[in-house]
């Protein structure tokens, strides 16, 4: 039981050792670049060997060519605020793919892929670059790498209960109701959390590429308009509501825009 005890709490204390650029805050991260990255790359690569990716159109070079800046503002933000060399390990890659899903996702490192369902909803490059914000947020801020490591420390709490729970009925209990205990109280909201801070990120971003930030709102509006009725409460969800992303970004737009100025930015596409 000891020897357990030591491994989680050295599991923690591994996994608070690099600071979020963005927030100032320690994250719970526990697998380096070094270790993360290549796998995320194979996986893409594959990914891209499966699926059907649009190449040479107007939409396929909008999505590069938006990507593009938004690295480039990320790029300028982290340097501005003591953070370069920050992406040097990055290998920004964007790929738009034929598929009707609205969706798109970014792997660690930068590999990120748009799905032709979510360009309707997008109605334009600054729309892309509310999507495209967000999703390069969750790379920069190592979002993969942290849900990695809380599913481990999940896993590692159900076999500390296991092992330090004697009585057979408690034990039962504990495993019952650990796994939606834990979801419900920790995984769910950690990512929440996640999907909000990426939102928040991805607004600074996208205005310091030029990209009026006023847009996100309006664009979570559509998304509202077009997944129609909810069913799901937020504390049971891996997202926060639209309304509240919705209320979110639109208190935050003029913060963007007050970021993007540092930078000589004030007028915005």
């Amino acid at each position: 039981m000891k020897k357990i005890i030591l491994i989680l709490a050295i599991f923690i204390g591994v996994s608070a050792c690099k600071t979020n650029p963005f927030t100032g805050k320690k994250m719970l991260n526990a697998f380096p670049n070094s270790q993360i990255f290549p796998t995320a790359f194979a996986q893409y690569d594959q990914f891209l060997t499966e699926n059907k990716t649009v190449e040479n159109t107007a939409d396929a070079r909008m999505i590069t060519t938006v990507g593009q800046r938004i690295a480039s503002a990320a790029e300028r933000w982290l340097t501005a605020n003591g953070y370069p060399g920050y992406l040097d390990d990055y290998k920004w890659e964007y790929h738009l793919v034929q598929d009707e899903t609205v969706n798109a996702w970014c792997m660690p490192g930068g590999k990120i892929v748009f799905y032709t369902g979510i360009l309707p909803i997008c109605q334009g490059e600054t729309g892309v670059a509310v999507v495209m914000g967000h999703e390069v947020a969750h790379a920069l801020a190592d979002h993969g790498a942290q849900r990695m490591t809380a599913s481990y420390g999940q896993q590692i709490g159900a076999v500390v209960g296991n092992v330090a729970i004697k009585d057979e009925k408690s034990l039962g209990l504990f495993n019952q109701y650990y796994g939606a205990g834990s979801n419900v109280l920790g995984m769910l909201p950690f990512s929440r959390g996640h999907e909000t801070e990426a939102d928040k990120i991805g607004l600074q971003i996208m205005a310091i590429a030029g990209y009026n930030p006023d847009e996100a709102a309006e664009l979570w509006k559509r998304m509202k308009a077009n997944s129609g009725a909810s069913t799901t409460p937020e504390f049971m969800s891996t997202h926060p509501s639209n309304d509240t992303r919705i209320n979110n970004l639109t208190v935050w737009a003029p913060e963007a825009k007050a970021e993007a100025a540092k930078f000589g930015v004030t007028s915005f596409k």
